[in-house]
């Protein structure tokens, strides 16, 4: 049988790695923060120790932007996964903060959020070129999906296997830390697989000798400038709405790790939906205005989820916001690869979310201080950022036109 034209070359090298990955993250995501908790660690402490986990990630997404180009994509992938593997092992031999500090940057744990499909971490500026040079501009928007779709299922796999501490702790009668331990081992396993899986990639990017790359144009400056302002506003969001929320409902509804754990798994199994959609309604209304349309309405959900007075209540705006929100992220990755030089994709991946990164490395901790003068105050926060990234999105790129709208 012959395969779809869309699934060739890297492409399903690509997929298995994603998934393999992206199952690690979701797990990681919500165990972390609250394998401190259960250490003793306290809600500023806990800010500070994502905050570190993102500063970290944020240098090593700098150095995957820039050395792309010179040593290759797939090298830097190789070493994300053996980095990510040894840093997820560490977790559970150890509740020393400073240790758990450097192995959540080390792994990555930014990238495991609810309905994000393992979209984000320092392997995003290698992933999303190698994944752009082995897609056509009329298959991009596919792809992007397609892998969206892969990473958001084995991350509601991921989601469920992080209850398992509860489990072990009321069936088997586990102690706190000891029961997060198999968990912690598991993420290893397979970041272990997502390094094994990438061995079989072939990259067909020419390597430069450094120094002798081609400057970036002034269409690639400008784009990036553009991106800087909006992902900067969005990185208050992730920083919020991702590691720091499953916090955030153990404190406002004192929910345990295997109601969070059922939530994200929900949310991550439904969110699969959208991904599959998301190529249709940006053939229907353009990528950017899906982009601005699903980024406005998320901003709603997100509004009722801070003032719902259940878990039960907020949980529902949770999963319908990250529902919306996730139509339009694949289809955001594809436009800017589409809508950049080739041979720039990883620099612009790379420096177009780095202040993204930036901001979300003082979200957590600002946060958890947020907290302290009122429970609702991170999410608001990151409410009233959502609704200025919708808008700078809007004035930003509402006459750029990827390829294929071409």
């Amino acid at each position: 049988m012959r395969r779809p034209e869309w699934y060739q070359g890297n492409i399903p090298w690509l997929l298995v790695t994603r998934g393999a990955r992206s199952l690690s993250q979701a797990i990681l995501v919500i165990i972390v923060p609250l394998y401190a908790s259960a250490a003793g660690y306290s809600a500023a402490q806990i800010g500070l120790l994502l905050t570190i986990a993102m500063a970290g990630s944020v240098v090593m997404t700098i150095g995957v932007g820039f050395l792309s180009d010179f040593i290759g994509r797939k090298l830097l992938l190789l070493a994300i996964s053996a980095l990510a593997t040894i840093g997820a092992f560490i977790f559970s031999l150890t509740t020393e903060f400073w240790i758990l500090s450097i192995m959540a940057a080390l792994t990555s744990i930014r990238g495991g959020g609810a309905g994000s499909g393992g979209g984000f971490g320092p392997f995003y500026p290698a992933e999303q070129a190698l994944v752009a040079e082995s897609s056509s501009d009329t298959n991009r928007n596919r792809v992007f999906s397609i892998l969206s779709f892969v990473g958001v299922l084995t991350g509601a796999i991921g989601s469920l296997l992080a209850g398992l501490p509860h489990l072990l702790q009321n069936n088997l009668h586990f102690s706190i830390i000891s029961s997060f331990q198999p968990t912690f081992w598991i993420a290893a396993l397979f970041s272990l697989v997502t390094l094994i899986l990438t061995l079989p990639i072939q990259e067909k990017h020419t390597k430069s000798v450094p120094g002798t790359a081609r400057p970036a144009t002034r269409s690639t400056r400008q784009l990036i400038g553009r991106l800087w302002l909006t992902n900067g506003i969005n990185g208050i969001v992730i920083g919020v709405i991702g590691p720091y929320l499953t916090y955030w409902f153990v404190l406002r509804y004192h929910a345990n790790t295997g109601e969070i754990s059922v939530l994200y798994t929900v949310a991550n199994l439904l969110t699969a939906v959208s991904y599959l959609i998301a190529p249709f309604v940006a053939h229907r209304l353009g990528a950017v205005r899906t982009i601005v349309s699903t980024r406005a309405t998320s901003v709603v959900l997100m509004a009722v989820m801070a003032i719902s007075p259940t878990f039960a209540l907020a949980s529902m705006s949770y999963i319908f916001r990250i529902l919306v929100n996730s139509i339009g992220l694949p289809i955001r990755q594809s436009f800017v690869m589409g809508v950049s030089e080739e041979e720039n994709r990883s620099e612009v991946a790379a420096l177009g979310t780095l202040p993204a990164q930036a901001t979300g490395i003082a979200s957590p901790i600002i946060a958890s201080y947020l907290q302290m003068i009122a429970e609702t105050a991170p999410i608001w926060v990151a409410t009233a950022a959502s609704a200025i990234n919708a808008i700078l999105w809007s004035y930003f790129f509402r006459r750029i036109k990827p390829p294929e709208e071409q």
